[in-house]
């Protein structure tokens, strides 16, 4: 199983740091019958936090977002990555955006179980085609 990589569209809203606050924006979403390809969320400063989404469908997620809501930030691109989990995985994709001389704004991968993994990465949005390019992303 060789990676597959694609483009995708995402979206982030900045929320209080408080116990409960992403759990709540997710249960909505998942409620208006949102499905999300990735999540990701950190502090952002004192008091506040960034969740960032990555959806399925985002002119649905934009909608059911709008009506409970939340204040999105203007449409992103990232990188979904779903591929066989093998040493050095990671490695060799990030290696080929360095070869590229792209710099990487964030990347998160995990072991998904029964030998694959998934991350997310981000580029800055002038890298981003060239970023497609070295990465081989659809």
């Amino acid at each position: 199983m060789a990676e597959t990589i694609r483009k995708i569209d995402y979206y982030y809203v900045s929320v209080p740091d408080k116990p409960g606050e992403a759990s709540r924006i997710l249960t909505q979403l998942h409620e208006a019958g949102v499905n999300l390809l990735g999540f990701s969320g950190f502090p952002q400063g004192a008091r506040k936090a960034q969740l960032d989404f990555l959806p399925e469908d985002p002119k649905a997620f934009a909608k059911a977002a709008r009506k409970i809501g939340l204040t999105l930030s203007a449409k992103k691109t990232g990188f979904l990555i779903q591929g066989e989990d093998r040493p050095g995985a990671v490695a060799e994709l990030l290696g080929k955006l360095a070869a590229a001389g792209i710099n990487i704004t964030a990347v998160q991968a995990i072991a998904a179980g029964s030998g694959v993994y998934g991350g997310m990465l981000w580029v800055k949005s002038a890298d981003v085609r060239k970023a497609a390019k070295a990465l081989g992303a659809a």
